[in-house]
């Protein structure tokens, strides 16, 4: 039997919504977890069943990254909790809010950008110099949004934010090869909020070339697979039933009645 520890996982935002799908779907591909979250890191209901079953080995670990210093303590906390680096980084945690450019303010601007671009970017420069072993299967995964190939005006500041964090995505990817491989996963409209009816995901489904829209459980495959594929760096993958290729005035909730 090998005795080789299991690979980390460093999942933000990993303790409620989509973040909890992806750390689910890591869990039961053996992956030991370290999951993030604002104010507590306590594991969504799913996520803490996921735990049970699997029995992976996994901490929580609490950052604000709206708070000067707490993205740079976040690796060294979970390095020193585990005894090692982890092979993977998500960065899934993600500020969002509503507002167009006429109504965005500097403070706007700057706390989207701290939450959205200066996290990953601290944590993936934190991860990067890391001591791992030499040939280990290191990579980060950015989650995007789906909107940024054809943006509208609607969440300004998240998608100017997302926007940045797609560009560091291919910048980082050739600065930290061969060491690390970066890439990232755009979703679409995943886990809609309370905002949305029954009625309104069925017409913002057929609104798409598929006609579906995505489930949680499609998004966190293709981080699996980002995380696995060794010959891939700088790659973005859209999971979003095809919307992408369609051009929409406003944000989704605004499209339907």
């Amino acid at each position: 039997m090998s005795s080789e520890p299991p690979p980390l996982a460093l999942v933000t935002g990993g303790h409620r919504r989509l973040g909890a799908r992806i750390a689910m779907h890591l869990a039961r591909a053996g992956y030991a977890l370290a999951v993030h979250g604002r104010l507590d890191a306590e594991p969504h209901r799913l996520l803490r069943e996921c735990l049970a079953e699997t029995g992976v080995p996994w901490a929580g670990f609490v950052a604000d990254f709206r708070m000067p210093g707490e993205a740079e303590a976040l690796m060294p906390a979970v390095i020193a909790h585990f005894g090692r680096a982890p092979d993977l980084l998500v960065n899934s945690a993600s500020m969002f809010g509503e507002g167009g450019l006429a109504e965005v303010s500097e403070a706007d601007l700057a706390a989207y950008h701290q939450v959205n671009v200066a996290a990953p970017v601290l944590l993936s420069q934190a991860f990067a110099r890391a001591e791992r072993p030499a040939g280990q299967n290191a990579a980060i995964v950015n989650i995007l949004d789906q909107r940024l190939v054809q943006p509208h005006g609607d969440q300004f500041a998240y998608t100017l934010s997302k926007a940045g964090l797609e560009a560091f995505t291919r910048i980082a990817a050739r600065t930290l090869a061969p060491a690390i491989r970066v890439n990232a996963v755009s979703p679409g409209l995943t886990l809609a909020t309370y905002d949305y009816t029954p009625e309104q995901l069925g017409q913002l489904a057929a609104l798409t070339p598929l006609e579906t829209l995505p489930v949680p459980e499609d998004v966190a495959e293709a981080v699996l697979y980002l995380a696995r594929a060794r010959a891939v760096t700088g790659q973005t993958i859209i999971v979003d039933g095809g919307a992408h290729m369609r051009s929409y005035a406003r944000d989704f909730i605004h499209l339907t009645t």
